[in-house]
């Protein structure tokens, strides 16, 4: 597992691509088969792997051609320790909007 707590954006971008690379090369994938499957160019998948600057769609559909989305899936889920943590992101899920708290300056 990577260790992320003390890195920066772009050296996380670096192990993240790497790994991507890795993946791609165990499943014996070349960069033209998975962008064939994602539907996406092959400059694509290369730009993706050398850390380039990508669309997030890109990425979902590189990982899903990985067979990766699980991963995915808990990378925004509600990090939820108590009860108390569960009934509040219940009730903020039924919010639209977060109210601007008025301070006195």
């Amino acid at each position: 597992m990577l260790e992320l707590n003390f890195v920066t954006p772009g050296e996380l971008v670096e192990r993240l691509c790497d790994r991507l690379r890795k993946e791609r090369l165990a499943m014996q994938l070349t960069q033209a088969d998975v962008a064939g499957r994602a539907g996406i160019g092959t400059n694509t998948v290369s730009n993706l792997e050398a850390g380039r600057n990508v669309g997030f769609e890109t990425v979902i559909r590189v990982a899903m051609v990985l067979g990766r989305t699980k991963e995915l899936q808990g990378l925004f889920m509600p990090k939820l320790d108590s009860l108390d943590d569960i009934r509040r992101y219940e009730t903020s899920v039924k919010r639209q909007r977060i109210k601007r708290r008025i301070t006195d300056a």
